[in-house]
């Protein structure tokens, strides 16, 4: 459960370090963009991403704000949930969410990208239950 102090920390940071787990149990951390809303995170990755493969397999995730490098600052608070892949209905609606919040940042990695891949989005939206 979340406080409205944590909730709020997550409203303002720009990344959160996603962790998910290997089939050993080891957690792998990374940095990633998100967007909070209706008491869900929501993350925007490669559908082909090591994170989206691990989610498969484990959906156990934690999560806590962190700077660009993955570095969590000492006092953040940890949170525990659990993932799962967003439908293909609702990787639009994730996709606004992440340009409303990154703005120009969003467009700038993802127009580039679609254009390489030719407009094929192979993207996949992570939805993650506190």
């Amino acid at each position: 459960m979340t406080t409205d102090r944590t909730t709020e920390e997550l409203r303002r940071g720009r990344y959160i370090s996603l962790t998910t787990h290997r089939k050993d149990g080891t957690g792998v951390s990374t940095p990633v963009w998100y967007a909070v809303e209706d008491g869900h995170v929501y993350v925007w990755t490669r559908a082909d991403s090591w994170k989206v493969k691990r989610l498969r397999n484990d959906p156990k995730v934690e999560l806590a704000v962190c700077d660009v490098r993955g570095n969590v600052p000492g006092g953040a608070a940890r949170l525990s949930g659990t993932a799962r892949l967003a439908t293909p209905d609702e990787l639009g609606r994730i996709r606004k969410m992440l340009a409303r919040k990154y703005t120009y940042q969003f467009w700038l990695v993802d127009l580039p990208a679609a254009i390489v891949r030719r407009g094929k989005r192979p993207h996949a939206g992570i939805v993650v239950t506190l």
